[in-house]
């Protein structure tokens, strides 16, 4: 497992070194949008209509954030299960988004569509929302303010720590993970 520090927006050379299970740490722009944010963006592909941001190498996070405190850009920010994106990420992949950001599995379409356009799943670690917070240094509603938590917001990180979960080849961490404790009979 390797250890990366990469900068969006995210190309195919970012991802095609990426393999699951290692370190990532981001750096400049990611995106929020969880199931509603998600099902808008569709929506606006399928009906030819401009998104309120680029997806063009673009990392989007499953995340519902907390109201912020005095002073700080964003509350709590740990990240949402993802597989309620799953009925939608194939498509926003294939018009260029490069990484999603969630916890827990992800459906075959998502894998296939992550090995077809190169783009990887990335795992935040579930329960540390205060401490994932710690590397949003800018936050701003861009799109659907009336979603609330789950409004559009265009972040600004620094070394946002990540573990890769589903690469360019198909491969899985959890899988592999388990895979290393099966009793094998």
């Amino acid at each position: 497992m390797a250890e990366y520090h990469l900068t969006t927006p995210l190309s195919d050379e970012d991802v095609s070194k990426l393999k699951a299970g290692d370190i990532v740490y981001l750096n400049s722009t990611i995106y929020t949008a969880r199931d509603a944010a998600h099902k808008r963006l569709v929506d606006l592909i399928d009906n030819g209509k401009e998104l309120p941001f680029d997806l063009q190498g673009s990392v989007i996070y499953f995340v519902g954030p907390t109201p912020p405190k005095p002073g700080e850009p964003i509350g709590s920010a740990g990240p949402t299960t993802s597989y309620r994106m799953d009925s939608y990420s194939p498509i926003l992949i294939s018009h260029g988004q490069k990484g999603m950001i969630g916890k827990g599995k992800r459906n075959e379409a998502v894998k296939e569509a992550c090995k077809k356009y190169k783009a990887v799943y990335f795992g935040a670690t579930g329960g540390a929302g205060a401490l994932i917070a710690k590397a949003i240094k800018e936050a701003e509603v861009i799109a659907y303010p009336e979603l609330g938590p789950e409004a559009i917001r265009k972040l600004k990180v620094e070394e946002f720590p990540v573990t890769v979960i589903n690469d360019t080849y198909g491969n899985d961490l959890y899988e592999i993970g388990r895979a290393k404790y099966e009793v094998k009979e």
